[in-house]
């Protein structure tokens, strides 16, 4: 794969667009092939299940995971081992016992996620990085029958609930680096011809590279949008603007930020269309999205998804607690009471759709400051420029000017020579020719509210996102 991404890098873009296809179809088949279809009907079938028939379907898949983990993985069995559970003490389980099982924190993940974690016979798979936006991304182990049964689900409860399906020619913003530096020219897209993606640049979003945006979907005939919230609205802000008429769309599909009022009128003034919020992540380990009625709904047959407060204890409806995930697809790398990092509110009231999942009254995730660049293009993800770079704990970028930035990072051992300038030529190709410092530290010191900040800006910023 380096050696491809070393030759994508130096090919016209015709020719990187027969890569993007050559790749996407590849991807295609290994996401809607084998048992996503009947994985899929599964999760159809499932809408229509009771309270009661959704805490027994739990309560089963919990079970069997349980006492599939202590035999066959070995960071479980030798935890559980130690605090004394049995396979029997987990055929007899129940959802409330969940809680005496202890947390498994991103440390873990980061450190036994591609050697203790794994199952002993696990399915010939690939490891994906997390978006990582507390500055470190982990690392997923994805096998194709679990990819096909995490897409049956998307596909079910994300893009059916929007009106859509994977058949639709869409535009993506999301974290790949479609463009080989920051100082590239246009176009700022590569397409997919296999899954009639667009695939967009979420590093050259500027005034001036709008039209460029704008005449790819209407080229493409694009039906919606989906990726990176802020990504999209900075472009969606843009458009309206700059008054340029960009193509009426189906919906705009958000995820990775906390979609704001503001971001929904904007989307709704650009494309014409509603925009539906969405949590997953590529732990693959749950998923809460938008119905058509506008409400957010847990979907129970992809994960337990607790909502505990600072003491580990279930919230009230109405609440805000910390999200804690068990996941029910991925047998290969199990996430047993993952501690995700991200917060959501409780909702006390039922959904007009008829679909007895547990409902979200706010997913309240993260807000990060945005990073202008000189040429005036925005973001506020830079978890691409960590990735790979074990030593690594947590990472964080500070805009100290418009060509000045502090890349911070705690690190186990000190960064090589080679490590500090593979930081600094990722973040060039992200902002272009800008100064950039790096400077290693133990800890990166936490705000008021108990988090530290992934990115900040001392650059005077445009209004804020509610």
């Amino acid at each position: 794969m380096g050696f491809l991404q070393k030759i994508y890098k130096h090919v016209p873009v015709f020719a990187q667009n027969v890569m993007v296809s050559v790749y996407g179809y590849g991807w295609r088949r290994r996401r809607f092939g084998g048992v996503f279809e009947q994985e899929f009907r599964g999760y159809k079938e499932r809408e229509n299940f009771t309270a009661a028939q959704w805490a027994e379907y739990q309560k089963i898949e919990l079970i069997n995971l349980l006492v599939y983990v202590i035999d066959n993985v070995p960071f479980y069995k030798e935890k559980y081992t130690r605090l004394r559970f049995t396979k029997e003490q987990f055929r007899n389980f129940e959802l409330a016992d969940l809680v005496k099982l202890p947390y498994l924190d991103k440390d873990e993940l980061r450190q036994f996620g591609d050697n203790t974690l794994l199952a002993y016979n696990k399915q010939k798979g690939n490891f994906y990085a997390s978006s990582g936006s507390t500055g470190t991304p982990t690392r997923i182990y994805f096998s194709p029958l679990m990819h096909q049964k995490w897409s049956a689900g998307f596909e079910a409860r994300i893009r059916n609930w929007a009106g859509l399906d994977h058949f639709m020619p869409r535009g993506m913003i999301g974290g790949r680096r479609v463009l080989p530096e920051g100082e590239s020219k246009g176009p700022f897209y590569r397409y997919n011809l296999a899954e009639k993606q667009v695939y967009f640049s979420a590093y050259h979003i500027s005034p001036a590279n709008t039209p460029g945006y704008v005449h790819a979907i209407d080229k493409h005939k694009l039906v919606y949008m989906t990726g990176y919230a802020m990504s999209n609205y900075f472009l969606a802000r843009f458009i309206n603007d700059l008054s340029i008429k960009a193509p009426q769309l189906k919906a705009v599909i958000t995820s990775s930020e906390k979609l704001s009022g503001e971001m929904r009128d904007e989307f709704f003034k650009a494309y014409g269309c509603r925009t539906y919020d969405t949590w997953s992540g590529v732990e693959a380990c749950g998923i809460i999205s938008e119905c058509e009625k506008g409400s957010l709904h847990i979907s129970p047959d992809l994960a337990i998804l607790e909502v505990l407060d600072e003491n580990g204890q279930p919230v009230k409806k109405g609440e805000t607690g910390e999200l804690v995930c068990t996941g029910f697809l991925n047998y290969d790398q199990p996430l047993i009471r993952y501690r995700i990092g991200d917060k959501v509110t409780l909702s006390d009231k039922t959904c007009s759709c008829g679909r007895d999942m547990p409902v979200i009254e706010e997913i309240v995730g993260r807000t990060e400051d945005v990073v202008i660049g000189k040429d005036g293009r925005e973001m506020v993800r830079f978890h691409g420029i960590f990735i790979d770079i074990m030593s690594i704990i947590q990472g964080q970028v500070i805009q100290e000017t418009l060509d000045h930035i502090i890349v911070r990072v705690a690190v186990s051992k000190p960064l090589s020579i080679s490590e500090k300038e593979l930081i600094r030529k990722r973040a060039v190709s992200q902002l272009g020719d800008i100064n950039v410092e790096i400077q290693e530290v133990n800890e990166i010191p936490i705000g008021a509210n108990g988090k530290y900040r992934a990115v900040i800006s001392k650059v005077k910023q445009r209004g804020i996102i509610k």
